[in-house]
């Protein structure tokens, strides 16, 4: 055989060689790594279980289904930097609520933001529905340059465990918090992100995005009521500002019995620290229910009342109003609850209000 065709069949194995290394690395299993090894964004408080909100275990005076809420990670987020072309996820998990009007995807899956010229672009998102252990891959085909990602938990799933998957080799780590100052968001199903079709997208996450504000979410749906266990939490959590959806869920009567006691405990364990409080928003099936239109009316007339007093009698107390309509009465899903895109104007219709208290307290 002529030196030209060794050299040939040389360089013909060499690249069988080459390809099926290739294949190989694709096929390796990824290197798998505990989320809450990396960094993990709006975390309230330390808790036995590194996905739930609130320790469960040292507040008390919660029902069951409250109980469930605050073990459910929505608002929660993994901050982590990857050159890695694929990211798969493994975990076990304890579905809480599936309901009708909030997609499975919001409640039980998985929302993936990248950044992307210095803003955060929604990359890709998925929901694994067959079992309370899973594994499967989130994201493939990656370009392979370093990326800066966030990965926005469910918000009805309790999970138990979580692991990100990537290739070997490649990198994968923690990044540092992308956002600044502790702001906590306690309050409804709207703070909680009901309706919403993905976890990325409750007014309080849309909101840290866009301000770069670090944001501490604890809606819980149907229970931000003012009651003493929740103003336990807040007395108890470390934080810059305090922003409050407490007018949706309560009673007119309810606002008037509980709304200076909760204030007050807050505020006596938070001096000098700012308490925003947000008038609730128009329901849209109020349009036309006139018995509905009524109570909400009522609802917001006494919390009016209440914060007209609140904000003469205590310094660092504030009240803002915001919006989650365009005034074309279109974005709704259920005549309740706003859509992903009333969340956005709800977010928007906050954010100037909300920076320019922060301002005075040297919050930017």
């Amino acid at each position: 055989m002529s030196t030209k065709w060794k050299t040939l069949l040389i360089l013909f194995a060499a690249a069988l060689f080459s390809a099926g290394i290739g294949a190989a690395q694709e096929a390796a299993e990824p290197r798998y790594i505990e989320a809450s090894e990396l960094t993990l964004v709006g975390k309230l408080m330390d808790t036995s279980n590194p996905y739930w909100r609130v320790d469960t275990a040292r507040f008390k005076g919660f029902t069951p289904t409250e109980s469930n809420q605050v073990r459910c990670g929505a608002g929660l987020a993994v901050a982590f930097r990857t050159d890695s072309p694929f990211i798969a996820l493994r975990f076990t998990r304890r579905p809480s609520y599936w309901g009708a009007t909030t997609t499975l995807m919001a409640s039980a899956g998985f929302d993936l933001y990248i950044k992307r010229d210095g803003k955060w672009v929604w990359a890709r998102n998925q929901c694994f529905k067959n079992g309370d252990k899973e594994q499967g891959m989130l994201i493939e085909n990656m370009d392979g340059t370093l990326h800066e990602c966030l990965l926005y938990l469910p918000i009805h799933t309790e999970l138990h465990s979580l692991e990100l998957g990537f290739a070997p080799g490649c990198l994968a780590e923690a990044l540092e918090n992308p956002f600044r100052h502790r702001i906590v968001f306690c309050g409804s199903s709207y703070t909680h992100g009901g309706c919403t079709t993905r976890p990325g997208m409750s007014y309080p996450v849309q909101f840290e995005r866009h301000t770069g504000l670090h944001v501490l979410p604890l809606g819980c749906g149907g229970n931000g009521k003012l009651q003493p266990h929740f103003a336990d939490i807040m007395a108890a959590v470390d934080a810059d500002a305090f922003v409050f959806d407490q007018f949706s869920n309560p009673t007119a009567d309810e606002i008037r019995e509980r709304f200076f006691p909760f204030l007050e405990k807050v505020r006596a364990a938070h001096p000098g620290v700012p308490i925003i409080f947000q008038q609730t928003i128009i329901r849209e099936h109020g349009s036309f229910d006139t018995a509905t239109r009524a109570r909400n009316l009522d609802k917001m007339a006494v919390a009016d009342s209440v914060m007209r007093i609140a904000v003469q009698r205590y310094p660092d107390v504030y009240y803002i109003q915001p919006s989650a309509s365009d005034g074309s009465h279109e974005w709704t899903v259920d005549g309740t609850h706003p859509d992903d895109y009333g969340y956005y104007l709800w977010a928007r219709s906050i954010e100037k209000p909300i920076r320019r208290i922060l301002r005075r307290y040297g919050l930017r």
